[in-house]
């Protein structure tokens, strides 16, 4: 593991940190070109759009390898496939909701593709499982295919909070799922349960809504000291910790100056360990 960087269990590297950008609708070029610009190799986007712009983050990749000679090879692009369920059916879709559901999983890949005007993809990710374990399989299978083809590198799910849903789909995969990226927050157990298990079968867990679901968390007095010590923000110390204990979060900040602040703190040393066995204690570890 680098400073930077983890290797998957698909020999992936992933960013230790990734910019997510969901919600940042005509401004995304201009934010992931930001974002690169002060350190992030990593971008989470969708076939969604709904919260996301995903022809726009292609826009950022066209403009920073020709303004900037950033390349693609360069990044780690994440995107997703979302059911019919989590599109708004009032915009455009990006695959026919008439056709089957495979076919729908093929064409939202083809969009994906065009939209990020690349021929490969880093890390393609199930939005959200489908309503039961045959349909998420049969989505998942389609993927499998992706990497068979050397279209897709790696394989995962986000929005999944039942560890049982996650078993079936870890043993019944071909391509085990590398990542799994879920809300981060207490209303859950901070998926405690579910990132024991991504530990014994080596998936990581990504970690989205970190901040904005758990202010107090960055309200703590051993966060807000911390802070003090190393000079540095509380979301800063947060996401130090859970970088520490192996999670890897997204961070969808629109300030640069909080991009540079996020980005810092992969170059922070290790907190100590009894204050990672503290913090610990506050997400239920």
């Amino acid at each position: 593991m680098s400073a930077t960087a983890v290797i998957t269990n698909a020999g992936v590297q992933m960013p230790r940190l990734i910019y997510g950008t969901a919600w940042k609708k005509e401004a995304t070029t201009q934010l992931v070109i930001k974002a690169i610009l002060n350190g992030f190799r990593g971008i989470d986007t969708a076939c969604q759009p709904k919260h996301y712009s995903e022809d726009l983050v292609g826009q950022a990749l066209v403009e920073l390898q020709n303004k900037y000679n950033i390349s693609r090879q360069d990044l780690f692009i994440q995107t997703k496939f979302t059911s019919i369920h989590g599109q708004d059916q009032s915009k455009p879709l990006p695959y026919n909701p008439h056709s089957p559901l495979v076919e729908q999983v093929r064409q939202s890949f083809a969009t994906s593709l065009k939209n990020l005007r690349t021929n490969y993809i880093d890390s393609l990710v199930l939005h959200s499982p489908l309503q039961s374990h045959e349909l998420t399989m049969e989505v998942y299978r389609e993927f499998e295919k992706f990497v068979d083809n050397g279209q897709v590198k790696q394989l995962g799910i986000s929005n999944l909070y039942d560890l049982n849903r996650l078993k079936r789909l870890y043993d019944d995969a071909r391509h085990k799922p590398s990542v799994i990226q879920n809300r981060f927050h207490a209303e859950t157990n901070f998926d405690n349960d579910i990132r024991r298990f991504c530990r014994e079968k080596n998936i990581y867990y990504q970690s989205f809504w970190t901040l904005t679901a758990n202010p107090q968390i960055l309200g703590h007095s051993l966060v807000q000291q911390l802070a003090q010590e190393r000079h540095g923000t509380p979301a800063q110390v947060f996401f130090r910790f859970l970088m520490d204990i192996g999670l890897t979060p997204l961070t969808g900040t629109t300030d640069e100056k909080h991009m540079k602040e996020d980005l810092q703190v992969l170059q922070w040393p290790s907190l100590d360990n009894d204050s990672i066995a503290k913090l610990k204690k506050l997400i239920n570890d």
